[in-house]
């Protein structure tokens, strides 16, 4: 048997001992993602569109109201309160976008807002959906904005809640978090690592910072499933959702102007994730047919902190639109 020199047995050792604390971190992450999958299942119907599976939640009766839920999220963030308040007076559907909850990632296009659209239309449509009032929140908002781009006649009208609608400066970027995670070295290491070991204070914290300056919803933190979120395919989903965004809002914003649909717009005052200046202003500047509603002293999850507020928005929708 032929002898390792030092060098090549402590490369050896080296490589060994990494592929170890590999396999550990992939089963801690496994066993996490089987866990969050156990507690966290589907809440309504999966829809097989084009070979993939869409997770739908229909409620109540009424015109029909679609939700499309923003980053890191999915429908129980619109399950744990809104939906209960709106299912009397609407058909209400909520559904998981592409690569987050229980929705399929449809590969190439999975971080394109256009295609997650038609993904969600084409599951509308086996719902036997009709002239819908598509509401977004945050990166819900600019898949909102393309399903009425897409079919503009078969839109009722758009409510965008902290909306992600236009390109924003480059002095506001997102930071170097987003590229990093959607690098080769973010993919193959920090991915694996935060899905096994980020702790629940963290993730308290995160969704603490979202909400701020509200305060969470009792009971939200248990209900929402932020562990699907943190599924290593999720995970990275979601950051290359986010991260390839904005050319894409470069290519839709100017032709949101052809759009005569009633726009009703929600945004929070103190909202720090999505700036109202860079996104509900300049809606609200460029359309004469948008309605902007600024809520003074509320953050960046306004179906949370101010329902009310939320929905006077989608019944005044409805009322422009003639769907109610």
């Amino acid at each position: 048997m032929p002898r390792l020199r030092p060098g090549l047995l402590v490369l050896t050792i080296v490589a060994a001992s990494l592929a170890g604390c590999a396999a550990f971190v992939e089963d801690r992450a496994a066993t996490r993602e089987d866990a969050a999958e156990a507690a966290y299942p589907p809440t309504g119907r999966l829809i097989e569109v084009d070979g993939h599976r869409v997770h739908a939640h229909v409620e109540g009766a009424g015109p029909d109201l679609v939700l499309i839920h923003g980053a890191s999220g999915n429908t129980r963030d619109f399950t744990f309160d809104l939906v209960g308040r709106l299912s009397d007076d609407y058909r209400v559907i909520a559904f998981d976008r592409p690569g987050l909850g229980w929705t399929d990632n449809i590969g190439a296009q999975n971080d394109n807002p256009i295609a997650q659209a038609e993904l969600l239309r084409k599951a509308a449509d086996q719902l036997g959906v009709t002239r819908p009032i598509v509401l977004g929140h945050s990166y819900g908002g600019a898949v909102a904005m393309a399903w009425a781009l897409r079919d503009p006649q078969d839109t009722a009208a758009v409510v965008l809640l902290a909306g992600a609608t236009h390109p924003w400066p480059d002095e506001a970027d997102l930071g170097p978090f987003y590229p990093f995670i959607t690098s080769a070295v973010g993919r193959s290491a920090a991915v694996p690592l935060i899905s096994a070991f980020v702790p629940e204070s963290r993730i308290e914290d995160a969704i603490a910072g979202i909400f701020a300056p509200n305060p969470v919803p009792k009971g939200y933190m248990e209900y929402v499933g932020a562990g699907l979120t943190l599924r290593q395919d999720s995970f990275l989903a979601n950051a290359r959702q986010v991260n390839n965004l904005k050319p894409y809002l470069a290519r839709m914003a100017p032709l949101y102007s052809e759009l005569t649909l009633p726009i009703e717009i929600v945004h929070g005052a103190r909202d720090t994730t999505v700036g109202i200046q860079y996104h509900s202003r300049k809606m609200d500047d460029q359309l004469p047919n948008a309605h902007l509603t600024i809520l003074p002293g509320i953050g960046h999850m306004p179906h949370h902190a101010a329902p009310d507020a939320v929905l006077a928005a989608i019944d005044r929708a409805a009322q422009r639109a003639g769907r109610r």
